[in-house]
């Protein structure tokens, strides 16, 4: 099977485009994300790794801006990421220009899409060794939206969602939780499932809120060590709740 990976181009007799997955793999890698979509707003978090003492640590941003109303964030190769945000950011900004209006989320979600296809099928180059979370609002009809694009050129819309490492204990988690909130119990399911694989707590999470009226927010660390602090509480509550023994009623 091993000479089947040697181009890109070439399937294997079982119909397997081995760089591609490669290229899932290397998601699978790279750091924690998730995007979780509310009723008002769409939030979206990732693992952050510590930064050296004398790294600039404002330097180092996992969840950029694509538009006014669009954000991305990504899990794998961050120099694959910068390009594919370069690309994105153009398009959007000439769509604008040619149509005299914002691109909607789906647009630009194919837009990434499809160039990450065309990387799977043309000879020379790989494909990108990333899975993006776009996250926006339809600049016609207000509503929020969450698309996830792959590898492979594949995209989907939905509810909440997480991708990179550990993401099937995420999903699970989410699946399990999820409910269609407002506000910050948005953000606050969206720590609790990134905490499910992130250690040390609030310093090794970076989370951005989309909404309707403000664009993109990103939480300063106080305010996400606050939101885990509370979390905690509300665990360590539950716990002590389950251990305390029942009172007969007389």
């Amino acid at each position: 099977m091993a000479r089947y990976d040697r181009a890109i181009t070439v399937f294997s007799p079982d119909g397997h485009l081995f760089q591609v997955e490669y290229a899932l793999e290397a998601v699978r890698k790279g750091n924690a994300a998730v995007g979780v979509r509310g009723l008002d707003a769409v939030v979206l978090g990732v693992e952050k790794k510590s930064t050296p003492k004398l790294q600039d640590s404002r330097s180092v941003k996992k969840i950029v801006s694509l538009d006014n109303h669009i954000a991305l964030a990504c899990a794998g190769l961050k120099a694959d990421a910068r390009v594919l945000i370069n690309r994105a950011r153009i398009e959007c900004q000439s769509h604008r220009l040619t149509v005299e209006d914002p691109a909607t989320v789906e647009y630009i979600t194919r837009h990434i899409a499809g160039l990450q296809q065309k990387y799977t099928q043309s000879g020379g180059v790989r494909p990108f060794g990333l899975s993006t979370l776009i996250a926006g609002f339809d600049p016609y009809t207000g509503t929020p939206s969450l698309y996830q694009t792959d590898p492979s050129g594949t995209f989907q819309a939905w509810k909440a969602n997480a991708t990179g490492r550990n993401s099937n204990s995420m999903r699970e988690f989410l699946e399990k939780n999820y409910k269609e909130t407002s506000g910050q119990e948005t953000v606050k399911l969206t720590i609790r499932a990134l905490l499910e694989v992130v250690e040390s707590g609030g310093k090794n999470i970076e989370i951005a809120v989309m909404t309707k009226e403000h664009g993109l927010h990103q939480l300063e660390e106080a305010e996400i060590d606050a939101i885990v602090a509370e979390i905690e509480a509300e665990k360590a509550a539950a716990e002590a709740a389950k251990k305390a023994p029942a009172t007969k009623e007389t």
